[in-house]
């Protein structure tokens, strides 16, 4: 059975304080809830040809406005060995 990472990482998280974490070599992703770290790390370290060195994960809900209803997402705040990163997301951070 073939893992599709794709399916495991849905997006990364770019707003002011995930940019700081940049500078420590920590990157944001909104992942699948079902995720857990060590497929996180697989999907990372395949996707981006990166060495992942520690995982948190972060279970927030959300209320959507004027509607009762809410939603549940996974973050992973990824932390890369000091001399691997991630260039797409540092570029991006370097423009802001």
């Amino acid at each position: 059975m073939q893992i599709n990472y794709f399916d495991r990482i849905k997006s990364a998280i770019i707003s002011d304080k995930t940019t700081q974490l940049l500078l420590k070599n920590k990157y944001t992703f909104i992942v699948d809830k079902s995720s857990d770290k060590n497929l996180i790390r697989n999907a990372i370290e395949n996707l981006f040809k990166v060495k992942v060195t520690k995982i948190n994960t972060i279970r927030e809900k959300y209320q959507l406005k004027r509607s009762k209803k809410h939603i549940e997402i996974k973050k992973a705040i990824i932390t890369l060995d000091k001399n691997s990163s991630i260039s797409i997301l540092l570029n991006m951070s370097k423009e802001s």
